[in-house]
């Protein structure tokens, strides 16, 4: 049996690319803090197909310790797809930004999937059919203001995937490394990065998209040849993209 992992499952993209996933016909691996969204979520699942095995972990992945754990307690699972889908924002400006959350949002958004990455990429890169799709930003590649910190993160995700689907092509590996650059997504990403119990899209963005259309595109990147499925942010069109981030490929590690 083979799996995909999904982590941030409880809730917005995670939660509504498991049920896509799911109608594949994949079993899934989902990972969040919240126990009771991933048993609603598995029940879901189980009513679109009750064969599927649905395996729940609940992690805080914030929690250096965690990431590790997580990894080493799926050691019996064949998994195809790892989906880094976890992460959050913040809109301040630097100087007013809670540096608390600010380094729990360093260590989700950025140690914790640069981890999952690497360890995924150790035991699966020369495996047929093995794919990893982490999910950055508009804001990875675009700077927004009053959101630079979150940005800077995202950045990092879109050139740590670009530049391992690189190494993975060079390398001859089986292993596709996929990035996934969403734009405004009415999810509960605008109540963590404000700070408030609620937010309503309609009326306060002017576009954006659904977590279920975001899934849809997740799949469409899932099921393509390209590395990057990123949404302009001025038209809301999602594009299957090559790399594009520039790179430069040394002749020898003292190049550097």
């Amino acid at each position: 049996m083979k799996y995909t992992v999904i982590t941030g499952a409880s809730s917005g993209i995670g939660y509504e690319a498991a049920l896509a996933f799911a109608k594949r016909d994949k079993n899934v691996i989902i990972v969040a803090r919240r126990t009771e969204h991933l048993e609603q979520l598995k029940t879901e699942i189980q009513e679109i197909n009750p064969k599927l095995d649905v395996v729940i972990r609940t992690t805080d992945l914030s929690i250096s310790d965690n990431v590790y754990e997580l990894y080493n307690s799926l050691n019996d699972y064949d998994i195809e797809t790892w989906i880094n889908n976890a992460g959050f924002g913040n809109f301040d400006s630097v100087a007013d930004q809670k540096l608390d959350k600010i380094e729990t949002m360093l260590r989700l958004n950025n140690e914790a999937l640069t981890i999952l990455s690497s360890l995924y990429v150790r035991d699966y890169a020369n495996v047929e059919g093995t794919q990893l799709i982490n999910v950055s930003s508009g804001g990875g590649y675009t700077l927004v203001a009053d959101a630079i910190t979150y940005c800077a993160t995202k950045f990092y995700v879109s050139a740590f995937t670009e530049g391992l689907a690189h190494e993975l092509k060079a390398q001859g590996a089986k292993m596709q490394a996929k990035v996934l650059a969403p734009a405004a997504t009415e999810t509960e990403f605008a109540q963590r990065a404000l700070d408030v119990d609620q937010f309503q899209y309609e009326g306060a963005i002017a576009k954006f998209h659904t977590s279920k259309e975001m899934a849809h595109f997740m799949l469409n990147l899932y099921d393509s040849e390209r590395v990057v499925g990123i949404v302009d942010g001025r038209t809301y069109e999602f594009q299957l993209k090559d790399p594009l981030i520039p790179y430069v490929t040394s002749t020898s590690r003292s190049d550097s």
